[in-house]
């Protein structure tokens, strides 16, 4: 079995036009696009997060965050 030629790749998109249309082709398109663009975003705005975490941290050195449990007699 060999690999799939240009031609076999234009039948199937001619196939996926045909099947799905245009017009619903462009709106799968636009919402991948839509949900890049976010998650570059978001990635963005997180790599801030993680330097003020550690300035925190740095700062209160001698503070120790636990949860105190009652003790159940």
């Amino acid at each position: 079995m060999g690999g799939l030629s240009i031609w076999h790749w234009l039948i199937v998109l001619l196939v996926v036009v045909l099947v799905f249309g245009t017009k619903k082709l462009r709106n799968v398109g636009e919402d991948l696009g839509g949900a890049v663009k976010g998650f570059k975003k978001g990635m963005k705005e997180g790599e801030g997060e993680p330097s003020s975490i550690t300035n925190q941290q740095s700062e209160d050195v001698n503070t120790v965050d636990v949860k105190a449990k009652e003790k159940a007699e």
